[in-house]
C-alpha cells in the first residue's frame, strides 16, 4: 500500500516543514537516516527499528511521520511509552508542531472516557499509552481492537524493553508482540531505542516481523554511531564509602550546572540526599517509591535548575529530557555497560561538554546479586501458580494467589505477565485465570539470560579498570562497529578529575555513615485469604494487638552499616556472638530512640534455629547494659523450617503463626517490652510475637533487630 509517484516526490518538502514546526527552527533539516525512516513509514508502510544514540532525534521521526500520515487521512499514531516523564515531554513537543497528543495512564483515570471519545471522533493525532495499559482487561478488550484497526502508525519507544536479553526488560512489553501480529496489513510500525547491542537488536527486529507473511528481511533496521561527542567519561576509584561521599560533598559545586547522582538502591538515594543537604548542597531524592506529585515537582526543579541534583535510582532514566544537564555521577556501578550508557546518556544532550563520573564500590556486586535473585522463578513455583489457577476454576487476584505460591508480590506479578503473553494465563476482571493451553518452561533460555547478565556484570567491572578509551569500551559493548578512541575521557587525556578529598570531610561522612538506626515499620493489616490457609485472621490488625514502630541497626541495602550486617548474615557465616562494632551500634540506636510511649521496662527475645547464639547474646548484653530484666523468650515450638514462606506475606504468616510459644506470659503483663530478634524481612515474625505479648497484657511492644530488608 504505497503512495503514488507525485505524492512520494512531495514528501521531502512536507517532512522538512513538519520538522521545522516541531523544533521551532526554520533552518532544521532531517538527517539522512531520519528521512530514510520517515519515507519507509509514510510511503512504503514498512516496519522499522531505529537504534540511535540519545539526543539523535528519534522522536522527530515519529512526529514528522505522524504529521504526514494524518495529512493523508491516516488514523492516529499510537505510541507505547514506558515512562510518564517521557509522555509529558512528548505531548509538549507534539503541541509545538500542531499535533494533538493525549495519554492514557494510571495518573489520569478521570480523563479516559473523554480521551476514548476524542479518539473515536478523530480529534486525536497521537495517543501515548503505557505498556501496562495494553493488558488492562477493559482497554485490551474494548479499546485496543478498534484502535489497532484504525491506527495510522504504531510506535514502540524504548523498544529494548521488549527483549529479555535487554538491560531493562519489562514483561508488559511482551504484550506488544501479540499486538503486532494482530495489526491489519499496511499499518506502519516504528521501534526506537538508544541502548541495544546486536543480540537485542536482532531480538527486537524478529518480534517486529511477527505478522502473517512477514519476515525478518522485511524489517528496516537503521543503526547509527552511538558516540556522544559531548560526554567526558571518568572513573574515580576511592577505597571507602566515606571517601566517596566526601568526594561528592567536596566536588559537587565544581561540576557544571545541574545533574543527576545515580544510586543502586532506594535507601541510598535518601541517605545520600540527606547527607548532601546537611553539607549545604540543594538536592532531592527520587525513586520509584517517591510519590507521583513529588516526582513531578523534583523533575521540574531539576529542569528549572532550582536544585543542584536529583539523587535518583534508574527510575529517573528513559524519557527524562533536560538538554543542558551538565553532568551525571554514578555512586555505585550499574550491572552492565549498556545500563550505564543509558544513564549517562541523560547528560550533555544540548551542551558542548558534560562530565560523567563513576564512583564504584565493592558493595556494588552484592546489590547486583540481590536484583539478580528476582529473575524468572523456578519451574516448580510457576507450575504451582498454574495449578492453583486451574483448580480454582475462576479468576484469582494476585493477593489470593500469594496464599498458594511462595513468591513476593512484585515477582509474582511479573511472572504472571510473562505467562499471559505466553498464553498460559489471562488477566480478567477480578484477577487472573488459567487458559488451559499447553505451556513449556524454557529453562535453557532463562539460563542463557542469566549467563548473559553475569557476563555483563563482569564487563562493568572491566570498564572500571580498562586502560582502553572509556567511550570506545561502552560503544563496543553495544556492538557499535564504528567504536574508536574518543579523545575526551580520562583514558584519552580529555578530562582529569582530582580524586583527593579533604580529611575533615571524610571524617564527617564517616560519622554520618557510622550513625546507625533505621525505622522498622510494623504490620497493620493481615494478608488476604488467611482463613483458607488455616490462620483465622483477616482485615486490620486490632490497634491493641499491634507493635509500635521498631528500629534496626541498618538495612541490608544501606551504605555504612549495611556492609556490616550483610557480612554478618552472609551464607556460611557461623552463629555466634554479636560482633563488637554492632554491639556499640545497637547501644547507639537504643540511646537515640525517642519512644512514643513509656520507655521499655523489660526485654523479650525471639528464639530461632539459625542464629540462637546471636539473639541470646544480644538479649543478655542489652539486659546488662540497660539493667532491664529478661522477662522471657519465644521458644520455637512449631514445625515450620527457618525462612519458610519468606517470599510472600500469606505464606510467611502461615509459617510463623503458631511457630513460637512465649515462655512466661504472666511476666509481661503491665510491662512495656523491648522485643529482640536478629533480623526483620517480611515483618510477620515480629507482628505475631508482638500480638502474643499484647494479648498477654503488655502495654506496648518495641521491636529491635540488627538488620532489616
Amino acid at each position: 500500500m504505497a503512495t503514488d509517484i507525485l505524492d512520494r516526490t512531495a514528501l521531502p518538502d512536507e517532512a522538512r516543514r513538519a520538522l521545522r514546526s516541531l523544533v521551532g527552527d526554520p533552518a532544521a533539516e532531517l538527517r539522512d537516516d531520519q528521512w530514510t525512516a520517515v519515507e519507509a513509514l509514510v510511503a512504503d508502510h514498512r516496519r522499522a527499528l531505529v537504534v540511535q544514540r540519545t539526543g539523535w532525534g528519534k522522536s522527530a521521526v515519529y512526529f514528522v511521520a505522524t504529521a504526514l500520515l494524518r495529512a493523508r487521512g491516516a488514523g492516529p499514531t499510537v505510541i507505547v511509552s514506558p515512562l510518564l516523564a517521557l509522555m509529558r515531554n512528548q505531548i509538549a513537543a507534539a503541541a509545538r508542531a500542531g499535533i494533538r497528543a493525549v495519554t492514557i495512564n494510571s495518573t489520569n483515570v478521570e480523563d479516559w472516557e473523554q480521551v476514548h471519545a476524542d479518539i473515536r471522533s478523530g480529534a486525536v493525532d497521537v495517543l501515548l499509552v503505557s505498556p501496562e495499559r495494553l493488558n488492562n482487561p477493559d482497554f485490551r478488550d474494548q479499546v485496543l481492537p478498534s484502535l489497532a484497526a484504525t491506527a495510522g502508525l504504531l510506535v514502540i519507544d524504548e523498544a529494548h524493553c521488549i527483549s529479555d536479553w535487554g538491560h531493562d526488560f519489562r514483561p508488559d512489553y511482551r504484550r506488544i508482540r501479540t499486538m503486532l501480529a494482530d495489526l491489519p496489513e499496511g499499518i506502519p510500525v516504528l521501534a526506537t531505542t538508544a541502548t541495544a547491542n546486536a543480540r537485542v537488536t536482532l531480538d527486537v527486529a524478529e518480534q517486529l516481523s511477527a505478522t502473517a507473511g512477514g519476515t525478518l528481511e522485511d524489517v528496516l533496521v537503521l543503526r547509527g554511531s552511538l558516540d556522544r561527542s559531548s560526554l567526558h567519561l571518568a572513573v574515580v576509584e576511592l577505597p571507602t564509602q566515606a571517601e566517596r561521599l566526601a568526594w561528592l560533598a567536596d566536588h559537587l559545586d565544581r561540576l557544571p550546572g545541574s545533574g543527576i547522582i545515580y544510586c543502586l538502591t532506594v535507601a541510598a538515594t535518601q541517605e545520600i540526599a540527606d547527607y548532601l543537604n546537611s553539607r549545604g548542597h540543594h538536592v532531592a531524592a527520587y525513586s520509584g517509591q517517591t510519590e507521583q506529585a513529588e516526582r513531578l515537582a523534583a523533575e521540574d526543579d531539576l529542569v528549572g535548575n532550582r536544585v543542584k541534583a536529583l539523587v535518583a535510582t534508574s527510575a529517573l532514566g528513559m524519557g527524562f529530557d533536560k538538554p543542558d544537564l551538565g553532568w551525571v555521577v554514578n555512586l555505585g556501578a550499574p550491572p552492565s555497560p549498556i545500563a550505564y550508557y543509558q544513564q549517562v546518556g541523560r547528560a550533555g544532550r544540548g551542551t558542548a561538554a558534560a562530565t560523567v563520573v563513576l564512583l564504584p564500590g565493592r558493595e556494588d556486586r552484592e546489590v547486583w546479586d540481590y536484583f539478580a535473585s528476582l529473575a524468572f522463578p523456578p519451574e516448580q513455583q510457576v507450575r504451582a501458580t498454574l495449578a492453583a489457577l486451574a483448580e480454582h476454576g475462576g479468576p484469582l487476584s494476585t493477593a489470593a494467589l500469594e496464599t498458594h505460591v511462595e513468591l513476593r508480590r512484585t515477582r509474582l506479578e511479573s511472572m504472571l505477565k510473562v505467562l499471559d503473553v505466553d498464553g498460559a494465563v489471562r488477566r480478567v476482571r477480578g484477577g487472573w485465570e488459567a487458559t488451559g493451553r499447553p505451556w513449556v518452561y524454557d529453562a535453557e533460555r532463562y539460563a542463557r539470560v542469566t549467563e548473559t547478565r553475569r557476563a555483563e556484570q563482569q564487563a562493568m567491572l572491566t570498564y572500571v579498570t580498562t586502560p582502553q578509551c572509556r567511550m570506545q569500551y561502552l560503544r563496543a559493548a553495544l556492538d557499535d562497529p564504528e567504536a574508536g578512541p574518543c579523545g575526551r575521557c580520562d583514558r584519552c587525556g580529555g578530562i582529569a578529575l582530582d580524586a583527593g578529598v579533604d580529611p575533615g570531610t571524610v571524617a564527617q561522612a564517616r560519622e554520618r555513615l557510622d550513625r546507625p538506626g533505621v525505622p522498622v515499620e510494623t504490620r497493620r493489616q493481615w494478608p488476604t485469604g488467611m482463613p483458607a490457609l488455616g490462620v483465622p485472621v483477616k482485615g486490620r490488625i486490632a490497634a491493641e494487638e499491634q507493635a509500635e514502630q521498631g528500629r534496626a541497626v541498618a538495612r541490608f541495602t544501606d551504605l555504612g552499616w549495611g556492609t556490616q550486617v550483610r557480612e554478618l548474615f552472609a551464607p556460611g557465616t557461623p552463629d555466634g556472638e554479636v560482633p563488637v562494632p554492632l554491639r556499640h551500634a545497637v547501644v547507639a540506636v537504643l540511646d537515640a530512640w525517642h519512644f512514643a510511649a513509656a520507655r521499655p521496662d523489660g526485654i523479650v527475645a525471639i528464639g530461632g534455629r539459625t542464629r540462637p547464639q546471636l539473639v541470646a547474646h544480644l538479649a543478655d548484653g542489652l539486659a546488662r547494659y540497660t539493667g532491664l530484666p529478661l522477662l522471657g523468650r519465644f521458644d520455637v515450638t512449631g514445625s515450620a523450617a527457618p525462612g519458610q514462606g519468606a517470599m510472600n506475606s500469606p505464606q510467611r504468616l502461615r509459617a510463623v503463626a503458631d511457630r513460637y510459644t512465649l515462655s512466661d506470659p504472666s511476666a509481661v503483663a503491665g510491662r512495656t517490652v523491648l522485643l529482640l530478634d536478629d533480623r526483620a524481612d517480611t515483618g510477620w515474625t515480629l507482628t505475631v510475637a508482638a500480638r502474643q505479648l499484647r494479648l498477654a497484657g503488655a502495654l506496648a511492644v518495641y521491636p529491635l533487630v540488627l538488620a532489616t530488608s
